[in-house]
C-alpha cells in the first residue's frame, strides 16, 4: 500500500514565496503606505504651524522690550544730562541774597556820595560776582519795560501808568536769574495798570 506524498511546490510559488520574504509588504493593498506618510505629514504641518505662530510671538515680544528698554535708556540720560546740567541751582540760589546786599551797599553809597574809594571797591567786587554767574549760564532776567511774563516774574505791586501799556514792567524790585532755561528766582516787579480816571469838568458833570 502506497503512502500519500505532500505536493510538490511548483517553481512559480517557490517564487512567490521567496518574494513574500524579501518584501513583508508585498501582499499590502496598493496606496495604504501612501496614506500612512500623507497622515504622518498631515500630523506634522499641524505641529509646524504652532510652531511658527510661537515663534512670531516671541519676535513681536522680543521687540516691544527692545523698544521699551530703548526708551528707559533714553529717559535715563535726559534726567542725568539734567541734573549735571541743573546742579549748581542749589548754590546759586544761596548766593544770590549776598549778591543783593552787595548791589543795596553800592546805591546807599552812591546816595550818600561818601567813600567814593570804598563805592569803587563794591562795584568791582560786583562785577566780577556777575561775571562769575555768567560764566556758570547763569543771567539776568531782562524785565524792565518788558510784558509782564508769570513764567519769569513776580508781580508785587500794579500801579495806574499813563506812559505803558497795562501789563508792562515799570520797576524792577530785585533782579531774577535764570540757569540755562529755568529759574533760579523770578524778578519781582511793578506792573502798569489802567490810567486812573481823570476828575470830571463841571460841564461833564452838568452833562449836555
Amino acid at each position: 500500500m502506497s503512502k500519500n506524498k505532500p505536493p510538490q511546490e511548483t517553481p512559480s510559488q517557490r517564487a512567490g514565496t521567496d518574494r513574500r520574504e524579501d518584501n513583508p509588504h508585498a501582499d499590502a493593498p496598493p496606496g495604504g503606505e501612501a496614506a500612512a506618510e500623507d497622515l504622518h505629514v498631515a500630523d506634522g504641518s499641524g505641529e509646524y504651524e504652532t510652531l511658527r505662530t510661537d515663534l512670531e510671538q516671541m519676535k513681536d515680544r522680543a521687540l516691544r522690550v527692545q523698544a521699551e528698554l530703548e526708551n528707559y535708556r533714553k529717559r535715563v540720560a535726559r534726567e542725568m544730562a539734567d541734573e549735571r546740567r541743573y546742579a549748581e541751582l542749589p548754590l546759586l540760589r544761596d548766593l544770590l541774597p549776598m549778591l543783593d546786599n552787595m548791589l543795596r551797599a553800592i546805591e546807599a553809597a552812591e546816595k550818600s556820595g561818601e567813600a567814593p574809594q570804598l563805592l569803587e571797591g563794591f562795584k568791582l567786587v560786583f562785577q566780577q560776582f556777575e561775571g562769575i554767574l555768567q560764566r556758570h549760564h547763569c543771567d539776568p532776567i531782562q524785565a524792565l519795560h518788558e510784558p509782564f511774563d508769570p513764567n519769569f516774574h513776580e508781580a508785587i505791586l500794579q500801579q495806574p501808568s499813563v506812559d505803558h501799556p497795562p501789563g508792562t514792567v515799570i520797576h524792577v524790585a530785585q533782579a531774577g536769574y535764570r540757569l540755562y532755561d529755568r529759574v533760579v528766582r523770578p524778578t519781582q516787579v511793578i506792573v502798569s495798570g489802567p490810567p486812573a480816571d481823570r476828575p470830571k469838568t463841571g460841564e461833564e458833570q452838568n452833562g449836555p
